[in-house]
């Protein structure tokens, strides 16, 4: 076991071998009334960036012009028709530019134009991946209320891509330097969520989780599972048997398959453990139950993957912060981690 992997492996290339093509990453703004193009902007300028991948970005390249203004940084922002179209010297920044934007939109208000361009930049990132002209995509926040706004009901960019991508199920998982924890379910209320969980989905969960670990650079990763209730049940004591129910028929499964998922653990020490060592990967039962621990280990260095889809997808783990945007002052930092883990889990471009 090996806590501290990160969720890619790095590689090098043999010192006489030419090396692999940069992966295209396509870095989605997310709202424009948001922080997205106030860490964008820094992110995709940041040299450890460059090294490791070729962003280009799909949005408004005013926005961006506006947001580097902001933060008094002095970069060339640059539209390009194609990524493949894109070149990368230092201080330029491309843009697939859909100018959906209004110069005036205002910073850190909800707003369905907004809205509407964020499910245009994804869409648009999608169809690039699938048809082969990116190798992966790094999402910038967009905001929930302003997506359903402008006439696009969803939970969040987990189910949108997964819709774009016709995939029925995909995972959420959440990866800090401290932890990694995927989720058996999302988007949903609590109640919702113990109806949803049943044997089949924790299963095929913690398959995806056990897949995405040993792609990462884990051969053989340890998975904790949490139970639903508090103490996971202790033996009937809390709730109705859920853990029995629900949980203990997919460990069976999968410990006969040669997986190492240990569990029911009540999710207060899991945690714990896994902060120590004990584990490499956290399942997590809804939403709640793994966004909070994550974002107390590591949420300035966060970073959101959707696990199952045809195509390498990560993003900020943060929100559009509409308090502090147009300030200046938002960090960068998970967009650099969410680049950089888009860059090593991406294959490399066809030669």
């Amino acid at each position: 076991m090996n806590s501290s992997t990160n969720l890619a492996p790095t590689g090098a290339a043999g010192a006489d071998a030419d090396p692999a093509p940069l992966p295209l990453i396509a870095v989605t703004m997310g709202d424009g009334a948001g922080i997205g193009p106030e860490v964008i902007v820094p992110a995709l300028l940041d040299p450890d960036t460059l090294r490791r991948c070729r962003p280009v970005v799909i949005g408004d390249a005013e926005r961006l012009r506006q947001a580097a203004r902001l933060r008094d940084i002095a970069c060339e922002i640059v539209t390009v028709a194609a990524p493949a179209d894109a070149a990368f010297p230092p201080g330029r920044i491309n843009v697939v530019d859909l100018g959906l934007l209004p110069a005036e939109l205002p910073w850190g208000t909800l707003s369905p134009v907004a809205g509407d361009a964020a499910y245009q930049y994804v869409r648009t990132a999608a169809e690039l991946a699938m048809n082969g002209a990116v190798q992966g995509i790094c999402t910038a926040p967009l905001n929930k209320e302003a997506l359903h706004a402008g006439g696009h009901v969803f939970p969040g960019h987990t189910e949108l891509l997964a819709q774009l991508t016709g995939v029925e199920e995909v995972s959420m998982m959440l990866a800090t330097p401290t932890v990694k924890v995927i989720h058996v379910t999302t988007h949903l209320g609590l109640i919702d969520a113990v109806r949803k969980i049943e044997p089949g989905l924790v299963e095929r969960t913690v398959r995806r989780g056990h897949e995405a670990m040993v792609r990462a650079g884990t051969p053989e990763p340890v998975i904790g599972v949490c139970g639903i209730n508090p103490h996971a049940g202790e033996n009937g004591l809390f709730g109705y048997g859920e853990e029995e129910e629900k949980i203990v028929p997919a460990l069976e499964v999968l410990r006969a398959d040669g997986i190492d998922a240990r569990g029911p653990l009540p999710a207060d020490t899991a945690f714990f453990l896994a902060g120590r060592g004990d584990y490499d990967l956290i399942v997590a039962m809804y939403h709640d139950q793994g966004h909070g621990p994550v974002k107390v280990l590591g949420l300035e260095a966060g970073v959101n993957l959707t696990v199952g889809l045809p195509v390498i997808r990560t993003s900020v783990d943060h929100g559009t912060a509409f308090d502090i945007a147009g300030t200046g002052t938002a960090d960068a930092g998970s967009m650099i981690e969410a680049l950089r883990q888009a860059a090593e889990m991406a294959p490399s471009p066809a030669q």
